[in-house]
């Protein structure tokens, strides 16, 4: 799954950049999901009091809401980018905000100052109302969604990548950066996305349900040499063989 997102202050046109690129998205075959990061501490889905608010209570997890017209599936917590792709299904997924993410961004800006402040290496092109009256920014192409739509979907094709495992620095790095870090050297082609060391050439799979699970390159050794220890006295064992260990849980 490709993710990117359309970052920028308030009221520089992030929206509207994220529906012209949806469309054409759609246009050119591909299927597109969306997350919208809502900064306010007065947004809900939920309102106190409510037949769905006293269900969370009562149970204390996960609500599923549904109406004639509409599901809601409401979770009482702040889910991260990685908690929220689990749940997406797309060839594309957009993200409107989150400017910290370590995804690769389309910044939208109103003016030269803003830009100054907040684009780094995991920009790779510049929208919004800064794209009305201005068609540079350092070397990054300035495209006006409402009428570059056509480049600046080429430009996602060309630059956007499957994303990345969103491992924390303290728990990875074996690639030698943050995954923040490796978006702007994906980039600007210093890196590519097979050097991931994360979920490239595992040398252990985890699988719960079948579902692949990302393990950092330490914890990936520690369980393979765990098992070796396990199994290699076993009759059948032969160094350099594929061990397959599938545990049933009956409870």
């Amino acid at each position: 799954m490709k993710v990117f997102s359309v970052s920028g202050l308030h009221h520089t046109g992030k929206t509207t950049t994220v529906i012209q690129l949806m469309n054409e998205l759609r246009q050119r075959g591909y299927t597109v999901q969306s997350i919208k990061d809502i900064h306010s501490d007065k947004f809900t889905m939920e309102k106190v009091e409510s037949n769905s608010w006293k269900h969370w209570k009562a149970s204390n997890n996960i609500v599923i809401a549904r109406g004639l017209n509409e599901t809601y599936q409401i979770w009482h917590k702040r889910l991260t980018l990685n908690e929220m792709l689990k749940h997406l299904d797309a060839d594309y997924v957009i993200v409107e905000g989150m400017k910290k993410a370590a995804i690769p961004k389309i910044f939208c800006a109103k003016s030269k100052s803003q830009l100054d402040e907040y684009v780094d290496d995991t920009v790779f092109s510049i929208s919004g109302v800064y794209a009305n009256d201005n068609n540079k920014y350092r070397n990054l192409p300035v495209l006006d969604a409402t009428k570059d739509i056509i480049q600046l979907t080429d430009l996602v094709e060309r630059k956007v990548f499957e994303v990345l495992p969103l491992a924390k620095p303290e728990c990875c790095s074996e690639c030698g950066f943050s995954c923040y870090a490796m978006v702007g050297k994906i980039l600007t082609e210093e890196k590519s996305r097979d050097d991931c060391k994360t979920d490239r050439n595992l040398e252990v799979e985890v699988r719960f349900n079948h579902e692949l699970i990302n393990i950092v390159p330490y914890v990936q050794s520690t369980i393979k040499d765990v098992i070796k220890a396990l199994t290699k006295n076993l009759k059948g064992y032969s160094k350099g063989d594929r061990i397959d260990i599938t545990i049933n849980e009956l409870e």
